[in-house]
């Protein structure tokens, strides 16, 4: 958010060029938003002229929509929770504990088991076994397959049957 204002007053902070502009920083507000997993604080910058509308957290938003998910993207693209923590504090400027965190992937752990033991038909007309070339970080970044099979039931519905990561073996070596 601190960069949206640096973007709508034109300059960054403790820039010279702002010396004079007609409109400067005029400190933070404090924020409380509340998110699918509890509650978290914001410092919202502020202008002198008052003009500024953040579009992350619009004001009198009382709600942060997608928040979960946006920890939920970064951790599945290998971050840490330390590297989550970080980059939330970096673009967001929210301070958010490694408990939050650890709360929000352990949900997304919930649903997976929840999915995982979901019954099933007992009839498949038609299945669809495919697989995606993926990178997958395991201590270093390698290309792995994902394998999916989709049922189509009797009704026409499809349904994800399973997804199996594989080791993608290079021919070429050897």
């Amino acid at each position: 958010m601190a960069e949206e204002l640096s973007e709508h007053l034109g300059y960054d902070k403790g820039d010279v060029s702002g010396h004079g502009s007609g409109n400067s920083r005029n400190g933070v507000s404090f924020k409380r938003v509340h998110t699918d997993t509890g509650i978290v604080e914001l410092d919202v910058g502020r202008d002198r002229a008052g003009t500024f509308e953040p579009q992350i957290v619009p004001k009198r938003s009382t709600r942060l929509a997608g928040f979960d998910e946006r920890i939920i993207a970064l951790y599945a693209r290998g971050m840490t929770v330390r590297d989550v923590q970080a980059h939330l504090r970096e673009i967001y400027g929210v301070e958010v504990s490694h408990d939050l965190i650890s709360k929000v992937t352990d949900g997304v752990m919930d649903e997976m088991q929840a999915w995982r033991t979901r019954p099933l038909d007992e009839v498949y007309p038609i299945i669809f076994i495919d697989a995606l070339v993926i990178k997958v970080r395991d201590n270093k970044v390698a290309n792995r397959s994902c394998c999916l099979a989709v049922g189509v039931d009797i009704d026409g519905r499809k349904d994800l049957l399973g997804v199996t990561l594989i080791e993608v073996v290079d021919s070429s070596v050897g």
